[in-house]
């Protein structure tokens, strides 16, 4: 019985709590007009915010993954302060803004709290207890680390209310108020998780020469063109996500369903939550882990062509089968998302054991990090240089452009597919 409470009071618990209050870096479409109209700048440059926090997220792993190797309880610590710090800067720097309008220190500000130092919480919480659910949960790795990723996909689905319900409940300069709360109850939340994560008494690290020596002994176990193709399916996996989810809320009105974007976008997210979950409780029971990249790829590839090849964005309004056809691509698309990652450190377990895995988890999460730059900027791009912007009801879209992107991530789906096939290697009998 003391076991079987460790395993969720230490593992399963903490995971929830750390990765219920990262994730709701997501939320930052709720408020990032709010941001930009507060300060005086536009909406594109205040973006950038958002993007630094990916990429430091991703960056923060690769280079403290051989931190949370060696000290989970360190490394949660820092990503407990520096979450919370970050989300009380953003604030701060908000504030600073609403009383300097069109400041460049606001703007600088934003980006080092929010992109920065929000970004090595970001990172250093995702890996922290990720490799210990997997001790704790051996017989079903899949199903506990997609436990808590999935926590990580669901706090936009809760947070995203409560915030709307924030900025309007809490006033003038709500923007900036909600960010100091915040601030202090997921400091809180995370701070809990740091105090009761910990690994399975009797687990002993394996002993290796140097951090580095280590992680490249365990990677040349297996031909690193499997590696390589590892990395690469994640990252087309991601920037094909954030292409498409990033438009979402256009592609929503252009089928005459702006008024139900907000529920369509909570529903979203619990699909990618769902998939981070189901994804990777089905992996468990698969011989090779990679099968089920091959199927969220087969998926995301089909419902974007049925979208394409019935011009469902530009044709959808009033026509309730091509309505299904965009919401069911919006649903898969972040269902693959969420389940892309959730597989990535059970997957790298199957391949290089346990013995590095926060470290080799960690590098690899390098290819969030450039996708957190690239997936919602090209599909930007896109829309901004191909087709028109036209009125559909009521707003300015871009129905070609957004079909453009379609084609863009289909066929980077189609070379993720490839990858998975022939350059990822079946999981060794060794492993």
């Amino acid at each position: 019985m003391k076991n079987i409470q460790n395993k969720w009071i230490r593992g399963a618990i903490p995971a929830l709590l750390l990765h219920c209050s990262i994730g709701t870096v997501y939320c930052w479409s709720i408020f990032s007009q709010e941001i930009a109209d507060y300060i005086g700048f536009s909406k594109g440059a205040v973006e950038w915010a958002f993007s630094f926090a990916i990429f430091f997220l991703g960056m923060s792993a690769a280079f403290l993954g051989g931190l949370v190797e060696k000290n989970i309880h360190k490394s949660s610590l820092i990503a407990s302060i520096t979450f919370a710090l970050g989300m009380a800067g953003t604030g701060f720097f908000i504030w600073y803004g609403g009383n300097n309008p069109h400041s460049v220190l606001s703007l600088v500000g934003i980006y080092i709290s929010y992109g920065f130092i929000m970004g090595i919480g970001l990172g250093t919480g995702y890996l922290s207890p990720v490799k210990t659910l997997m001790l704790w949960f051996k017989d079903k790795k899949g199903l506990a680390t997609g436990l808590a990723v999935a926590g990580f996909g669901a706090a936009k689905a809760i947070a995203s209310p409560i915030m709307s319900r924030m900025l309007t409940g809490l006033g003038e300069g709500g923007i900036f108020k909600m960010f100091y709360i915040l601030a202090c109850v997921y400091f809180v939340m995370m701070f809990i998780g740091h105090l009761i994560l910990a690994k399975p008494e009797g687990w002993v690290e394996p002993q290796t020469k140097s951090k580095n020596e280590g992680i490249i002994a365990t990677l040349k176990t297996e031909p690193i063109a499997s590696y390589i193709g590892i990395w690469l399916m994640f990252y087309i996996n991601i920037t094909c996500g954030l292409a498409i989810i990033s438009q979402e809320k256009m592609i929503v009105k252009c089928v005459g369903l702006g008024a139900a974007a907000g529920i369509i976008s909570t529903i979203s997210a619990l699909f990618n939550a769902g998939g981070r979950l189901g994804f990777s409780a089905w992996a468990d029971k698969l011989k090779d882990r990679n099968t089920i990249y091959k199927l969220i790829f087969t998926l995301s590839i089909v419902s974007t062509l049925i979208v394409l090849l019935t011009k469902g964005i530009a044709n959808g309004a009033g026509n309730t089968v091509l309505i299904v056809f965009v919401l069911a691509l919006i649903f898969i698309v972040n269902a693959g998302y969420g389940g892309g990652y959730s597989n990535v450190p059970t997957l790298l377990s199957d391949h290089y054991g346990m013995g590095n895995i926060s470290a080799i988890h960690g590098i690899t999460l390098s290819a969030w990090a450039f996708a957190g730059l690239t997936g919602n900027q090209m599909a930007s791009f896109i829309v901004k240089h191909t087709g028109s912007f036209i009125d559909v009801h009521g707003v300015q879209a871009n129905p070609v452009g957004y079909q453009n992107v379609l084609i863009v991530t289909t066929i980077l789906y189609a070379v993720a597919m490839c990858l998975s096939c022939f350059l990822v290697r079946p999981m060794s009998k060794k492993a």
